[in-house]
């Protein structure tokens, strides 16, 4: 059966402008989040670029889907940099960006750069991107901790990106491709860098758990709860719910309210009184025996 997906996307509390793209394809299975490189409208049209390029090259149907992903990757990738050569303000321009195509059961990513995939599986979350960046790379190894490497001031530093060289389709050390199985039960994340700054792993389990048959929903929850814990960067998400995928909790309260309600002046006064109450009481019973 065919995924349901809903996707949001912000500019953050910070910027003034949004860099990031997304395009999706339910019935094809295509889903592609884009974070644009770039000073002024450059990042933009570098991200608009990669979807316009992609959305076209994902029609052929005639070759296997590693192929498919890598060519659709590659030919974007040669647009933006043809295109930043025509105009001196667009020189540099690039993208990262984290394409996947579900068929048969099976998901085919292709991913360069920061921006990242999840996989929601039996109240479990696991990531099958890697970061392709020095804090990435230690974030993967285990030399930092996903804290550590939110905060780290190198965090945004990328040794991949789509648009920067011309590029061969089958170029090592370009686009990383990666399978999986995709139940009907599971569930697909993907986000720009703006959402896995302020939303550790734990944090998006909790979100997507709350999941109840509306994937735009999640995606747009996903995306506020970013902002409200600082949004410094463009935020993406792109939320895709496999047929017979269940939240786990359902909770609609927000992420990170209160478990208690703090009590009101009256209640503690209240509180007060009665104590003092009880106290009275005693004593009177205490002195009532002592004079027996």
């Amino acid at each position: 059966m065919t995924p349901l997906a809903g996707a949001a996307t912000d500019t953050g509390m910070l910027r003034d402008h949004n860099e990031d793209r997304y395009w999706m394809d339910s019935d094809r299975g295509v889903f592609l989040v884009v974070d644009g490189v770039g000073g002024q409208a450059a990042g933009e049209l570098a991200a608009q670029t990669a979807v316009e390029t992609i959305r076209e090259a994902m029609r052929w149907t005639d070759a296997p889907p590693e192929e498919r992903v890598k060519a659709a990757i590659t030919a974007a990738n040669n647009r933006i940099f043809r295109r930043a050569q025509q105009d001196d303000e667009h020189r540099g321009m690039s993208c990262v960006l984290t394409l996947a195509l579900v068929e048969d059961s099976v998901i085919t990513i292709g991913h360069v750069g920061d921006s990242r995939l999840y996989l929601l599986w039996d109240g479990a979350i696991r990531k099958l991107t890697s970061d392709h960046s020095p804090v990435g790379e230690d974030e993967d190894a285990g030399a930092l901790s996903e804290e550590q490497a939110m905060l780290h001031p190198r965090r945004h530093e990328v040794f991949r990106d789509v648009g920067s060289r011309l590029r061969d389709v089958e170029d090592e050390g370009f686009i990383e491709i990666r399978q999986a199985r995709f139940r009907d039960d599971a569930a697909l994340l993907l986000c720009s860098d703006g959402l896995t700054d302020h939303l550790t792993a734990a944090a998006i389990r909790a979100i997507t758990g709350r999941y109840a048959g509306d994937p735009a929903r999640i995606a747009a929850e996903l995306v506020e709860a970013a902002n409200d814990a600082g949004g410094r960067d463009n935020i993406t998400a792109l939320f895709v719910a496999g047929a017979k995928f269940r939240g786990r909790g359902g909770a609609t309260r927000p992420l990170f309210a209160p478990t208690t309600r703090p009590r009101s002046r009256s209640s503690r006064f209240g509180g007060r009184l009665a104590f003092l109450v009880y106290g009275v009481l005693i004593g009177i019973l205490l002195l009532a025996v002592l004079r027996k």
